[in-house]
């Protein structure tokens, strides 16, 4: 065993037993432990702060009862909670998402990542996550909103402006901010940005809702340009059928590449020489009514596969963007058979462990979501500023910004991930953010 396999491993038995119930969270430790145990260890002053410990337990987290009247008049009860990781470099920042699976594994794995996320972006932001159990399948608007309303008056005494800044994740779209935010403002009597990814109307950024799909092809860019490739012509299979994999894959194809996959967990829609715009306004369509793909209208020229990944058919480049988790070995396996030497991850850790070692060993080109799925939260601090200044950006300055904070994180990234023939993405993102991180820490003493 290496120097840096035993110390992650004796950082990793210093955890709190009730940590190592919380598979995704232990996933996320390691994996950034494995390349962070060393750098910490050659610094006298991280070691004795024990930083990565005190990064591994949040600050705090809060769990509450939401409790709300369906349009039945029936009293319904679910679980919300926000895990506020760090503030070291900023409020903290982070999604809420409502989803019947969400657990505080899940929120206590993101959070942790959102902070390293967040110091990648050089911008002042904490991290944090958040959600509920909630299922807003099936759910009338007037449902949503009042668990919107319900969930926002257990959850307003925790955030604020200058305190936590919550955004939308998964199912907590335009709309849900703004029951959410309306909520927030007439309990806290306040007009402030206590929320991200507001609509336009009542201080919202432009280009919020693409972000992260922009963010995630401005950072593929960077790559290729690294490598002295472009993106152009490029075959690219996408994952999801959401905000990021949709707008990931109508600017991939606005700067001239090929996106031949689309997917949900009904299958996958597939098109070799490309999809066309036709094709993901129908996907766009589709999501928008809660429904699954399925067989496409005769003036699409694509394919569906019931069952069918993206990752089974030929591509140069892989976009998962749609959950965590969803490329173990196999799946890693697919993509180097089908000719993929590249894969950023648009969605939150959604290459497993073994996935990774799949990858690695056919030497396909990594980079992890905490540094190429920022665009996002970039996006979102700048919507801070704005709110803060009462000065709003136009879509083409929110874009610039954009590319230049993704061409930042891509320049840190590399700078620490440099090895001999490439880059380390993966270590290079968790080192930089670390050093961020720790910095901060140690500079503010044990708190």
């Amino acid at each position: 065993m290496d120097r840096s396999s035993a110390l992650t491993e004796q950082f990793l038995s210093s955890l709190p037993q009730a940590d190592h119930a919380l598979p995704n969270f232990i996933q996320a430790i390691r994996e950034v432990a494995t390349d962070v145990m060393t750098v910490e260890k050659n610094n006298a002053d991280w070691t004795a702060a024990r930083v990565l410990n005190r990064l591994a337990e949040p600050d705090r987290v809060i769990s509450f009862r939401v409790t709300w009247e369906d349009d039945d008049g029936a009293v319904q009860i679910n679980r919300g909670w926000r895990v506020q990781g760090s503030n070291v470099i900023g409020p903290y920042k982070g999604g809420l998402r409502f989803h019947p699976g969400v657990t505080l594994d899940d929120l206590r794995f993101l959070a942790f990542e959102q902070c390293f996320k967040n110091a990648l972006t050089g911008l002042p932001l904490g991290g944090a996550k958040g959600g509920a159990d909630f299922d807003p399948r099936g759910r009338s608007r007037s449902e949503i909103m009042r668990f919107c309303q319900a969930f926002m008056r257990a959850l307003a005494p925790f955030i604020g402006p200058d305190k936590d800044v919550p955004a939308g994740d998964i199912n907590v779209g335009t709309e849900e901010i703004g029951n959410l935010f309306g909520a927030w403002a007439q309990q806290a009597g306040l007009y402030q940005g206590a929320l991200t990814g507001k609509g336009l109307s009542y201080g919202g950024s432009a280009v919020r809702t693409e972000a992260t799909g922009y963010g995630l092809i401005y950072f593929l860019q960077a790559m290729l340009e690294r490598m002295g490739e472009a993106l152009e012509d490029k075959r690219i299979a996408i994952s999801g059928k959401g905000n990021v994999a949709r707008h990931a894959a109508a600017k991939a194809m606005a700067l001239g590449a090929k996106v031949i996959a689309l997917s949900d967990t009904a299958g996958t829609i597939h098109a070799a020489d490309g999809l066309s715009r036709d094709a993901l306004d129908w996907v766009a369509e589709r999501k928008s009514a809660g429904e699954s793909l399925g067989p496409l209208p005769n003036r699409i020229d694509a394919e569906f596969a019931e069952g069918a990944t993206p990752w089974e058919y030929p591509a140069d480049i892989a976009l998962p963007c749609a959950t965590q988790n969803e490329i173990d070995a196999d799946q890693a396996q697919a993509l180097v058979d089908n000719g993929v030497t590249l894969l950023a991850e648009g969605a939150n850790m959604p290459t497993t462990a073994d996935g990774l070692r799949v990858l690695r060993k056919h030497s396909v080109t990594y980079a992890p979501g905490k540094a190429a799925n920022a665009g996002g939260v970039a996006v979102s601090g700048l919507e801070m500023s704005q709110m803060s200044q009462r000065r709003f950006m136009s879509a083409d300055e929110v874009d610039t910004a954009l590319k230049g904070i993704m061409a930042d994180i891509h320049a840190r990234v590399s700078e620490d991930g440099q090895r001999s023939g490439g880059v380390n993405y993966a270590r290079g993102a968790n080192v930089a953010a670390y050093r961020r991180l720790a910095s901060a820490i140690t500079a503010q003493g044990v708190l």
